[in-house]
C-alpha cells in the first residue's frame, strides 16, 4: 500500500508523545492504563458492529475504521503509560500507519474525510498546560 504524505498523523504522534511524557511524570500507572485500554476496546467493538449494507467495500471500511482507531487508541495508551522504549517506538509507528490506512480506505471508496479537529491528546495537553503541569 502506498503511503500518503499526511502531516496530521505526525502532529497527532507528536502530541501523543508529549502527553505520554506528562502522564509518565504524573505517576499514573497500570490501573489508568487498563481503564484506558478497556475503554478503547469497548469503543472499537461497538464501532465494528455495523449493519451490513450489501456494499462489501463500504462495509469493510465501516468495520475496519474503528478497528484501526482502536489500535491507535491502544498505542496512545502505550505511549502514555508504557516504559519500554522499543514498544513506544512500535506504538508510534502503529499510530502513523493506522491513521494513513484509515485515510487510504476512505479515499478508496470516495468517502469524504472528516474535518480536522483536536484529538483527545491535544485537549489533554492544553488542559495540562492551563493547570500548570
Amino acid at each position: 500500500m502506498s503511503r500518503f504524505n499526511i502531516s496530521a498523523p505526525l502532529l497527532g504522534l507528536a502530541l501523543a508523545m508529549a502527553a505520554g511524557s506528562a502522564y509518565a511524570a504524573s505517576g499514573e500507572g497500570p490501573q489508568a492504563y487498563h481503564v484506558t485500554v478497556e475503554q478503547a476496546m469497548d469503543r472499537m467493538m461497538a464501532g465494528m458492529a455495523v449493519t451490513q449494507t450489501g456494499d462489501i467495500d463500504r462495509d469493510f471500511v465501516a468495520m475496519m475504521t474503528p478497528h484501526h482507531q482502536g489500535a491507535i487508541d491502544m498505542a496512545i495508551a502505550e505511549l502514555r503509560y508504557g516504559r519500554n522504549e522499543q514498544l513506544k517506538r512500535i506504538a508510534q509507528e502503529i499510530i502513523v500507519d493506522q491513521q494513513q490506512e484509515i485515510v487510504a480506505m476512505k479515499l478508496a471508496i470516495h468517502q469524504p474525510l472528516p474535518p480536522a479537529s483536536p484529538s483527545a491528546t491535544q485537549s489533554e495537553i492544553s488542559h495540562s498546560k492551563r493547570m500548570g503541569h
